[in-house]
């Protein structure tokens, strides 16, 4: 039988709404609209048959499966899955200059300098590598449905790891708070289903 991940972003939080960058530094929560956002989501795919959860060690991710884990999904906690490290934009409020720094960034990963970094934090090399290593595992195990909560920066390169498309073209993939990505095992990658889904939302 053929694994389907569904592939999920974590709920908002308020660095979200204020425009903060948060990475892999600032463990978060979920605000009211992210705990909303959490519920919906449960509501509308509770009669999918997980089989198990991954979630990245920071808890907004865990708190936006939360409804899935209470009614007895077992969740697994990964490292690899965790968000980029963006250094020093972490928790700093937004500003022009902290805009052009991470622009500049994203403009040398889509060049395909996947080695460029934001300074003090990770390159988009460094976390497609730990990705490769964590979705290895999760391909071994013997989960067949499976749900994935990740980040925004970490959902678009590990759709490329799944897809087989460069990680350069990383940002080809768009991300929304609980937004859904299905995709079906289709050997050596994935296939997209659902792309970005959010009709739980509304």
């Amino acid at each position: 039988m053929k694994k389907t991940i569904y592939l999920v972003r974590h709920g908002q939080t308020n660095f979200n709404l204020k425009g903060i960058v948060q990475g892999s530094g600032i463990d978060s929560e979920l605000n009211e609209t992210g705990h909303q956002q959490a519920q919906k989501f449960y509501n509308y795919f509770k009669e999918v048959s997980f089989d198990v959860a991954f979630v990245s060690e920071l808890k907004r991710t865990h708190q936006s499966i939360e409804p899935f884990t209470l009614n007895g999904l077992n969740q697994i906690m990964m490292p690899e899955l965790n968000e980029i490290n963006w250094g020093v934009l972490e928790g700093q409020d937004p500003t022009p200059e902290g805009y052009q720094h991470f622009l500049s960034i994203s403009k040398r990963w889509k060049r395909g300098d996947l080695h460029a970094s934001v300074d003090g934090g990770e390159s988009a090399h460094s976390m497609v590598e730990r990705q490769r290593k964590g979705w290895e595992k999760i391909k071994a195990s013997s989960f067949k449905n499976i749900l994935i909560c990740m980040h925004g920066r970490a959902i678009r390169s590990f759709l490329c790891v799944l897809t087989g498309k460069d990680p350069s073209q990383m940002d080809d993939f768009e991300h929304t708070n609980l937004g859904l990505y299905k995709l079906i095992e289709n050997e050596p990658h994935y296939e997209i289903e659902l792309f970005n889904f959010t009709e739980h939302l509304k």
